[in-house]
């Protein structure tokens, strides 16, 4: 659990492109407070990435919009929602003016959104999802303002929401109760956890976008030392049939030689852990990997059955291909995320077939024209590692094995760049067709299968089988 933080003073440091700005708007008799993620996080000792403000006490738009586009670029995030994003350098802050949500549809956007300056801080928290959420820091007096013990409830390591009525009101709540009970290892309040089934049970989290639940997935992902806290709860709450590939994980079982663990949702939830550990470059990788090991064992249902008293899901790594696709089809519409997931589920079990057979150069090459063996080695290390066998050694040698011998061929990034290409063939006097394809990939398996084969003697083979 994160440890919650006794400040001697409650006083938060902003940064120093952001005082001068509400310095100004106090000069204007507006009253600017910290508000959400960045008084929590204050509070949880970590670093600070975000910074909202609330504006209170001033009915003139026109003086906000003036005050604030002296410092930077102003965009406004829809003007009925009175927030303003303001570009000051690479910083980005919000400022918002308080308000009135009443609930007009179904789903996240059904809201009549009404700005009221002369609402208070508490009335205006009470709009807000929990109460490590509802707190805040008045900049003009220096003082921490909590009217919900937002802060007791941190320190209890509970996640809690603020009112019944405006909390149900909005069905993405329960991804963010999901998402920040395993950012934070909090435990859901039992009226709140009750609350969130209500609404699965509603038949609300229909009503939501797929880009709208993608995003929480993304924060349970990249944000989370253990995400699979998160996907635990998706199963308690019963969203788990919203997603019937990851659903189907769920008692699946495995041999226990391999798989001393359990089921595949056990394993893939443990591999999720695991996945965390392991060092990525950035972000946008990062959730590549998380997705992948997701998926990697969406083929096992589908595969899974006992042959001489032992259970076995024999090319489940190339079956799980179809559901991969179908969960993240559903998920998010990024074409190009999806197609650099597909190759690292089809082979995350290449890298300990190559090893234990030591495998020809040849071999890993023909790998590396398939997938990247890099990132391709972080998903076998979190799959390996992600059960509970007594010694995981093998695993960590296996890995330095293939990532050595793609180092070596100059393959552990990218494949192995043809020597033969189309322009080759059209000097061959040969006119395009659909052809092409298969002369070229006759071509490079011989650049891959000889290594002494040179572009000449590749061309000489295509014209004695193509000419």
């Amino acid at each position: 659990m994160y440890t919650y933080t006794k400040r001697k003073n409650n006083f938060i440091r902003v940064p120093s492109t952001l005082e001068p700005i509400l310095n100004a708007l106090q000069e204007q008799g507006i009253a600017p407070v910290l508000v959400g993620g960045c008084v929590r996080d204050f509070y949880l000792d970590k670093p600070i990435k975000d910074y909202d403000i609330e504006l209170f006490g001033c009915s003139d738009e026109a003086v906000i919009e003036k005050t604030l586009s002296r410092f930077g670029e102003i965009k406004f995030v829809g003007k009925s929602f009175g927030v303003y994003k303001l570009h000051v350098d690479s910083d980005e802050f919000d400022f918002a003016l308080p308000r009135r949500e009443e609930k007009t549809g179904v789903g996240y956007t059904g809201f009549e959104v009404t700005c009221d300056a002369s609402m208070d801080f508490i009335t205006a928290s009470l709009r807000r999802d929990f109460t490590m959420n509802a707190m805040g820091f008045d900049y003009t007096t220096q003082t921490f303002l909590d009217p919900h013990n937002g802060l007791e409830d941190l320190k209890k390591g509970t996640l809690r929401h603020i009112k019944d009525e405006t909390f149900v009101e909005d069905p993405l709540r329960v991804y963010r109760a999901i998402q920040f009970c395993a950012r934070f290892d909090l435990t859901l309040h039992e009226a709140t956890f009750s609350l969130c089934q209500s609404i699965v049970n509603s038949g609300e989290l229909e009503a939501l976008s797929n880009n709208r639940i993608f995003e929480e997935f993304k924060k349970l992902l990249l944000k989370s030392k253990k995400p699979s806290r998160g996907f635990e709860l998706l199963k308690d709450l019963n969203i788990l049939p919203y997603f019937p590939e990851l659903e189907a994980l769920v008692g699946c079982e495995q041999e226990p030689e391999y798989h001393p663990e359990g089921d595949v949702w056990v394993h893939t939830l443990m591999c999720l852990d695991e996945m965390v550990k392991i060092q990525t470059t950035d972000e946008s990788e990062k959730l590549l990997l998380m997705l992948a090991i997701l998926c990697h064992d969406l083929g096992k249902p589908m595969t899974t059955e006992i042959i001489n008293g032992k259970i076995t899901s024999y090319k489940h790594e190339k079956e799980g291909v179809a559901p991969t696709l179908s969960f993240l089809e559903r998920l998010t519409n990024d074409k190009k995320l999806i197609k650099a997931i597909v190759p690292l589920v089809e082979y995350h079990l290449a890298p300990f077939q190559l090893f234990l057979q030591q495998s020809s150069l040849k071999a890993v090459k023909r790998l590396a024209s398939k997938v990247n063996i890099e990132l391709l080695c972080k998903v076998a290390l979190a799959d390996c590692k992600g059960r509970t066998l007594p010694d995981s050694s093998k695993c960590d040698k296996a890995i330095a094995w293939l990532l050595e011998t793609a180092q070596e061929l100059n393959v552990k990034n990218e494949a192995e760049k043809p020597l033969v290409l189309g322009r080759d063939l059209l000097q061959l006097g040969m006119q395009p067709s659909q052809m092409f394809s298969e002369i070229l990939e006759f071509a490079y398996e011989l650049q891959l299968d000889n290594p002494n084969n040179d572009k000449e003697q590749i061309l000489k083979a295509i014209k004695k089988h193509y000419l």
